[in-house]
């Protein structure tokens, strides 16, 4: 484990590879870790790739440098947070793969950074909210699948989340990925990074804020207001879909194509669910070698 500095975090992260060799960032969603990328990450350095692979705000070792500032999980966070840390480690271009919170960060910095990003690999499709319309009501199969969305908007959702985290993950793992039988040890190696002391506030914040029930961090605004209009993605990409994904079924990135304005092309992996880069590491491998090398 590696610790570096940006202007708001310190960031906790592995590196994987050669020093000077192309570098690629995997980036972990809700509830998970770096851990995900285990089944990825030794193919890669052995294929020449500097893999680097960090814990996002709220996880793990990685922690916040000021008190003071708002522990929020809005999407405007995640793309910065990416940002600064390619910034940090005087990286000016790179691959990148992710999946829920962690594709969220990849598509933003996609999204309005294209110059910094040589290719994608977006697990789910689009993963920029539209937050404009995110009140809107969906069917009521997708209703119940956010149940921990509109959990975690009340008082009991947070203490719950506080008091009973690695029950509610796990259940989580469990609905989203049915097909896979992972171990409580698998589970254990991922859930010691709830216990990030900022773990539950970013959470809770993450899921408010994308229904506006709760204020971002003003620094973001800028940000925020870029990603409002939902701004295509024009560098290269491949989406996957997990075909057994139990919170955003295949269907939901079934029309996302008109968000990518450069190469595009999207699968559906059999079998696997929402936690992909664990239960079918070789289709993110496959879809990395096909982006464009530089």
């Amino acid at each position: 484990m590696k610790t570096i500095r940006t202007p708001v975090l310190e960031i906790a992260y592995e590196e994987h590879g050669p020093a000077d060799g192309r570098p690629v960032f995997l980036m972990h969603g809700f509830p998970d870790d770096i851990r995900c990328w285990d089944g990825v990450v030794g193919s890669l350095a052995a294929q020449g790739w500097r893999v680097i692979v960090p814990w996002l705000r709220g996880y793990g070792p990685t922690r916040f440098l000021d008190p003071a500032t708002p522990r929020s999980g809005q999407q405007a966070a995640l793309g910065a947070d990416l940002l600064a840390l390619m910034d940090a480690l005087a990286i000016p271009r790179a691959h990148l793969a992710g999946y829920d919170w962690g594709g969220r960060a990849c598509c933003v910095t996609a999204a309005l950074w294209p110059e910094r990003v040589a290719g994608l690999v977006s697990i789910g499709g689009y993963n920029i909210q539209n937050i404009a319309r995110a009140n809107r009501p969906a069917p009521a199969a997708q209703e119940a699948r956010y149940w921990y969305q509109w959990y975690l908007h009340t008082e009991r959702g947070q203490a719950g989340l506080e008091a009973n985290r690695r029950d509610i993950c796990r259940l989580l793992w469990r609905l989203w990925s049915p097909n896979w039988a992972f171990d409580d040890a698998t589970f254990e190696r991922t859930a010691v990074s709830f216990d990030n002391p900022d773990f539950v506030a970013v959470s809770v914040q993450s899921y408010r804020h994308r229904y506006g029930a709760a204020p971002g961090d003003p620094a973001l605004d800028e940000i925020e207001a870029r990603l409002a209009i939902q701004p295509a993605i024009s560098v290269p990409t491949v989406v996957l879909h997990g075909e057994a994904d139990g919170v955003s079924p295949p269907a939901d990135s079934a029309g996302h194509a008109r968000f990518f304005s450069g190469p595009y092309v999207r699968r559906v992996i059999p079998v696997a669910g929402h936690f992909l880069p664990q239960e079918a590491p070789g289709a993110v491998l496959a879809a990395l070698a096909e982006l464009p090398s530089s």
